[in-house]
């Protein structure tokens, strides 16, 4: 079973606001980045999916702020796949600031797999071995 590594990175200072903090949007973006990072550890890219009609679109998302990342820390964001129904999934996220450990963050997304007309997808059928995978994820 692989084992995906934490999405890691340096912010950015155009991520910050007038009060020198991250932004709260970025986190979102940030999950974002990691999960399709996530998927490409396992060995399914995004671009195929999309390559071959499937999107995956957000049904919901939530994070939760504990502590502010300013410009200039390096934050890594563990992925957890915690749910999968073979046309839905969602992950956990927990952004931590590197060094020093303090969880900055944690949230949550789920999304559904449709082809390009809005239509469920179902996984297993389309992408056997990557329905595997996301089965043996979210056993972990």
């Amino acid at each position: 079973m692989i084992t995906p590594k934490p999405y890691v990175f340096k912010v950015r200072y155009y991520e910050t606001d007038k009060m020198g903090i991250v932004h709260h949007s970025n986190y979102i973006r940030w999950m974002e980045e990691a999960r399709l990072d996530y998927l490409e550890q396992l060995g399914q890219s995004f671009e195929s999916l999309e390559a071959d009609g499937v999107i995956s679109p957000v049904v919901s998302v939530s994070c939760q702020y504990k502590v502010s990342c300013v410009f200039g820390d390096t934050v890594e964001i563990r992925v957890k796949l915690i749910e999968y129904t073979g046309i839905r999934y969602a992950f956990a996220y927990e952004i931590v600031r590197a060094g020093s450990g303090e969880s900055a963050a944690s949230g949550r997304s789920e999304h559904c797999v449709t082809n390009k007309d809005g239509r469920p997808v179902v996984i297993k059928r389309k992408f056997p071995e990557f329905d595997r995978l996301l089965r043996e994820c979210v056993r972990e």
